[in-house]
């Protein structure tokens, strides 16, 4: 029995099951990624308008000579345009040379100062980023819904949202999100967050589906045993492991024949699943991006198990274990 080669979103839409991450991704090197990506069979494009990088991706969308009509391309809303959505929209399509998205997301369900020292990523006199903690969500869940309506994206989502921040947008939307995006592999498995998001029709997409660049997943005696007993790579396996849950991958790479790699998928069988979905059980629970947000997003593991490591003053929508 093979895997399948895309999901159903609420919108009736399909996503396809493997899509390459371009966060990253430097100058000189996204073009040719997105380009080889789409010439190899990939279908599916993941961008966000903070790696600066998408109108590179645009060129390499129109390099690969694929129609737009074939390839599902996403974007996300970056957190100094949480008051202006449709702003940040028409930018990323103008950087892209599209005239729509396929999917939309919230890129961090926080707002930043849309008026400070820097247009993406301003900060305070003390070098934290500065943050507006009075802004609602739901107004920039309201603003999401107005940009579906005019046409310009075919599905909206989220990113980074723990299950508190879910139930606080659907209490006021009108249209609940089609893909909650967020990290996901066996040292991070959230198996609570997958079936809260399975039960409420939302996809789950996975990014850092293989770790970090310098992360033990690799080497995980667990992980290399079930690499070994399907003569596949770890990578193989990771990107499986998704899969086989029902959840979209976002693998990304730069590297043609990595590129190519990472499109293979094999079917896991039962021990197998249960064998990754219980490492993170055995003391290995552990995210390799934690950007210092100031808050765990409705993540109960964040700050280390149970948020047991929050800083003074960290908003903790999950709690902290005693």
């Amino acid at each position: 029995m093979s895997l399948p080669t895309s999901f159903k979103l609420n919108t009736g839409a399909s996503i396809p099951a493997i899509g390459l991450g371009t966060w990253q991704a430097k100058p000189g090197e996204v073009r040719q990624a997105v380009a080889h990506a789409l010439k190899s069979g990939y279908r599916h494009i993941d961008g966000a308008l903070c790696y600066q990088n998408e109108q590179e991706v645009g060129q390499g969308i129109k390099d690969s000579g694929i129609p737009r009509s074939e390839i599902f391309v996403t974007s996300k809303l970056w957190s100094t345009y949480h008051d202006r959505v449709e702003e940040g929209i028409n930018k990323t399509l103008s950087d892209l040379g599209l005239d729509y998205l396929d999917l939309y997301l919230v890129h961090w369900p926080v707002k930043t100062n849309s008026k400070g020292n820097h247009p993406l990523f301003p900060t305070k006199e003390d070098g934290s980023r500065d943050i507006d903690w009075s802004w609602d969500q739901a107004e920039t869940w309201r603003q999401l819904e107005g940009v579906l309506a005019s046409g310009k994206v075919k599905a909206i989502g989220i990113s980074n949202a723990g299950i508190p921040i879910l139930e606080h947008i659907a209490k006021t939307a009108k249209v609940q999100p089609a893909v909650n995006q967020v990290e996901l592999h066996p040292y991070n498995p959230q198996h609570k967050l997958v079936e809260y998001c399975q039960s409420k029709g939302i996809v789950l997409e996975a990014y850092s589906p293989l770790g970090s660049t310098s992360s033990p997943l690799h080497d995980d005696p667990d992980l290399v045993a079930i690499a070994k007993k399907h003569d596949v790579s770890t990578a193989t396996v990771l990107i499986s492991y998704a899969i086989n849950r029902g959840i979209v991958v976002l693998p990304k790479s730069v590297t043609p024949a990595r590129i190519e790699q990472n499109l293979k998928t094999i079917k896991l069988d039962q021990d197998d699943l249960d064998k990754l979905g219980k490492i993170a059980e055995n003391g290995k629970q552990q995210r390799f991006g934690t950007p210092p947000w100031g808050s765990d997003f409705g993540f109960p593991d964040w700050y280390g198990p149970g948020n047991k490591n929050a800083p003074e003053g960290a908003r903790l929508l999950a709690g902290k274990s005693a």
